[in-house]
């Protein structure tokens, strides 16, 4: 029996059996029991945690397996099991899948049921692997498996292309907060290492990961069987320049993903030794889930409120100055105050929420669906409180993003923006700032089992690119929700609201289209309503400059402005260079976020054409040396690489401009006019 590999490093043992050659198994030939012992104990320091996920068959457990392999994480009686099982399963080469499905049932009918958890390590990195199901109906066990993952591998069959799971896993990698993806084209090797299969599939991958928030994705083709771009670089696709999975599993920056400025401390224990010597100790054990807090720091105990500084911090090898997470410490405070388990200690001048009502994205894992007659708790951090009510706001389409506000209850496997309301206040933060302060899982009191688990929506940050999109609002200001559904509004106006995006160089001809498609729109007894850059800077965002922090702020606050409009029925009508394309991208991710249609024009007129123009003098004062930063001359303009329209050909009128964009909007089936 044999593996297919690039590596000469499997031989025979005499007996009929293959054994790893080198380095790979523990004490094997070449090796002393005391250099592997010192080779598996000496590890680094730094871990990484990932997931595997994508569609049935897509070759995640023979990933896995193959990473051990070459990797030589692989001892020889482990070797050897597998090898026995793959000849009993009349395999006639050694299914690495093997190292991994460990269910009997996993391994008859070839796929991975439940979470799989492996570990290993290199030079550089340890890794703690969750290889998650594939199947749609174990969604619930690929939300379990990623909820504490770094990075996810999302796996795609390079025959198959992007499918409904590949995108169910990418839009679950987003909720979870995930902040590394890496896309594995696998099977290369079966479509003759096609650089245009590759192509092709990151293109479609990238269109629906534009719709969500995963701030850095990286594509590799490999193949998984053969070990291609897996541990070594492929010799079979000269074409792909970028490192082999494992080198960018080595090397991927996680360090800044952790939040080290809030100080979020969950009392899991107080300490109180009953020895008499130390009757005076008292102590609140538990781990730092976010920021670094050190000794003589000013905090606050919540939810109580009571104000003190910390004393000492002690650990199990002595007292340290400061501490990180996720180190497990006891905190001494200088004051004697109430400090239980479920209390929450935190630096003054940054507090969490609390509160016993907040929305949160619920996945349910119960074959027992949602019902209103059974009795829920819910358990955040070291805290637990009974759920008063529970409110479906609306069930997600993962595959197609759309909402179901008709939803009124959850099956296995749902998932569902939900309000809750508990008996007591917790102490929280939005998953993305904090993933232990931000999640939960929901029990049956009756049962004891766990039906749901969910993470807390944003309370203080909205968006996908960092700082920039930050809210300067309360983390205590609530999205104040009505019984005046989208729908309800849409079917009683007869119409349905939408972003028209007008994005060129200045003097391009935006604003007097727009205004053209505005005229005919409220003409024919449609709401529609005009953005104008212009406009806007005369009130909304008059305090703004045209640096790019600037830009970038003038787009984010008119998209907010627009959205609201298209939710309310309205065509909103933006006219605004909104020169990067990074900030139309988030434009169009806020309205994809909330299922409305977000439509880019571009307004393609040459500089020469807009400089003859000139309606407001701009260029010649650029041209003058009188005016800074204008786009196009002083300051670049980022062209849309796909947008859903183009005009400003000098061969049309503005009205066959018009009528372009009218006829967009019937096809669309936004208008009937």
């Amino acid at each position: 029996m044999s593996v297919p590999t690039n590596r000469s490093d499997v031989a025979s043992n005499g007996n009929g059996k293959s054994v790893v050659k080198g380095e790979g198994a523990l004490a094997f030939a070449g090796e002393s029991a005391q250099e592997a012992f010192k080779r598996l104990t000496e590890r680094p320091a730094d871990l990484l945690r990932f997931a595997t996920a994508g569609s049935v068959d897509d070759g995640k457990s023979t990933l896995i397996g193959r990473l051990l392999y070459d990797s030589k994480q692989v001892l020889a009686d482990q070797l050897a099991h597998v090898e026995q099982t793959s000849q009993r399963m009349g395999h006639d080469f050694l299914d690495l899948s093997l190292l991994t499905d460990g269910l009997r049932a996993e391994r008859e009918q070839g796929i991975t049921i439940d979470v799989a958890y492996r570990y290993f390590a290199t030079a550089q990195r340890r890794f703690i692997i969750a290889d998650t199901p594939g199947h749609e109906q174990y969604t619930r066990n690929m939300v379990t498996g990623a909820s504490t993952a770094d990075l996810a591998i999302v796996l795609i069959d390079a025959r198959k292309g992007v499918v409904a799971q590949s995108k169910r896993h990418a839009f679950i990698s987003s909720l979870l907060g995930i902040p590394h993806v890496v896309v594995c084209v696998n099977k290369m090797d079966l479509v003759d290492y096609d650089e245009a299969v590759f192509d092709r599939i990151v293109a479609e991958f990238d269109t629906f990961a534009a719709r969500l928030e995963l701030p850095d994705v990286t594509f590799i083709p490999i193949s998984a069987l053969l070990g291609d771009n897996v541990v070594d670089r492929s010799e079979s696709m000269p074409w792909y320049q970028g490192p082999p999975l494992l080198y960018h599993l080595e090397h991927v920056h996680i360090a800044s993903d952790r939040n080290l400025i809030d100080v979020r401390f969950p009392v899991q224990w107080v300490i109180r030794p009953p020895a008499t010597s130390v009757s005076d100790y008292r102590a609140y054990a538990g781990q730092l889930a976010g920021g670094i807090i050190r000794q003589g720091d000013e905090v606050v105990v919540l939810p109580g409120g009571q104000h003190t500084t910390v004393a000492s911090i002690d650990t199990f090898e002595g007292p340290v100055a400061e501490a990180f997470p996720p180190m497990s410490v006891a905190l001494r405070l200088s004051d004697d105050i109430d400090v239980g388990r479920g209390s929450t200690i935190v630096r003054t001048q940054n507090q969490p929420t609390v509160s016993g009502r907040f929305e949160c994205l619920l996945c349910w894992m119960s074959e027992q669906p949602l019902s209103p007659r059974r009795r829920y708790m819910v358990k955040h951090t070291t805290r637990t409180a009974m759920v008063g009510a529970v409110d479906v706001r609306y069930r997600i389409d993962v595959e197609t993003l759309h909402r179901d506000e008709s939803a009124t209850t959850l099956e296995l496997n749902d998932l569902a923006r939900v309000q809750l309301e508990l008996s007591s206040p917790l102490v929280f933060d939005s998953y993305r700032r904090n993933h232990v302060t931000g999640s939960l899982i929901v029990i049956d009191v009756a049962s004891n089992e766990t039906v749901g688990a969910g993470v807390i929506l944003d309370t203080e940050v909205e968006g996908a690119h960092g700082p920039q999109t930050k809210s300067e609002r309360s983390p205590n200001v609530r999205w104040q929700g009505t019984r005046m559904t989208r729908e309800r509004r849409w079917r009683s106006l007869g119409h349905g609201g939408a972003t028209l995006w007008f994005t060129g160089l200045p003097g391009a001809g935006k604003s007097t289209v727009a205004a053209g498609v505005e005229e005919r729109l409220v003409q024919a007894g449609q709401a529609a309503f005009l953005l104008d850059g212009d406009n806007l800077r005369h009130g909304l965002n008059g305090d703004l400059g045209f640096d790019e922090g600037a830009r970038r702020e003038n787009v984010r606050r008119t998209a907010h402005v627009a959205r609201l409009l298209a939710e309310s029925g309205t065509i909103a009508l933006v006219s605004l260079v909104s020169p990067y394309a990074a900030d139309r991208e988030t434009a169009a991710a806020l309205h994809a976020a909330d299922d409305l249609d977000f439509i880019e024009i571009y307004v393609n007129a040459p500089l020469e054409l807009c400089e003859q123009r000139d309606p407001k003098g701009l260029y010649a004062r650029a041209r003058a040396g009188e005016l800074a930063g204008l786009t196009g001359v002083g300051a670049p303009y980022e062209a849309p690489a796909d947008p859903d329209l183009v005009l400003g050909s000098d061969q049309e009128t503005i009205e066959q401009e018009v009528d372009r964009v009218m006829e967009l909007l019937a096809a669309r089936g936004l208008t009937s006019i």
